[in-house]
């Protein structure tokens, strides 16, 4: 073998290791992203996909529709955590604020109490909140998370999303945990965050549609 050779056979033999090492946090970096990706639990954003819904965002992140641009939301209908029939339709002449969420979520967590505070506030004045619980494998965590934070308004159990995917194409992303929705008193799609809310957000996001005639 010549010198040449040998010289060479050293140096790939010597960057043999970096590379390795290399290739390995590449694929480590690359699996955490994937994860992350799988297990989101979104406390922020304006994107629902893409689709017109004539949704406008403020600079609150809470997006809004004029009353003759609005989309009538999809039938909502089917057991909730508790194992009772619920039919979002059967609401209509009301409000209804409707809260995707999640007990594996931290920010649903960060959210819960505002919610329900709000809902006692309001619900004498023509206003339904409706949760739609997802990806829990089973009832039992949801049970527990409503527990602990003392909702009393019902919540659809949708394990796997499939609810959330009967809303018109840019309405709702499925990765973005927690979403609410406003639904006016003729069933349409009235206002979105696609955020965790405050008190103070989730209020006016409700009060403009509440106050229509």
């Amino acid at each position: 073998m010549s010198a040449a050779s040998r010289a060479s056979l050293r140096l790939n033999s010597t960057n043999r290791p970096t590379r390795t090492r290399n290739r390995a946090a590449l694929l480590t970096a690359g699996a955490a992203v994937a994860a992350l990706t799988l297990s989101a639990c979104g406390s922020g954003g304006t994107s629902g996909g893409s689709g017109n819904t004539n949704f406008v965002t403020g600079t609150n992140g809470i997006a809004t529709v004029a009353k003759d641009g609005r989309s009538v939301a999809p039938e909502l209908a089917g057991e909730t955590v508790n194992g009772t029939r619920l039919d979002v339709a059967d609401y209509k002449g009301k409000v209804v604020v409707l809260n995707v969420w999640g007990s594996w979520c931290p920010p649903c967590r960060a959210e819960a109490k505002n919610f329900e505070k709000v809902y006692q506030d309001v619900k004498g004045q023509g206003v339904q909140f409706v949760g739609i619980n997802t990806r829990d494998t089973s009832v039992g965590p949801a049970k527990a998370f409503e527990a602990d934070y003392g909702i009393t308004y019902p919540s659809l159990y949708d394990p796997t999303g499939k609810l959330m995917l009967r809303f018109k194409k840019g309405t709702l992303n499925p990765q973005l945990i927690p979403s609410t929705l406003v639904i006016d008193r003729d069933g349409r799609v009235a206002a979105r965050a696609l955020q965790a809310l405050s008190e103070d957000k989730l209020r006016s996001m409700l009060k403009p549609v509440l106050a229509e005639k």
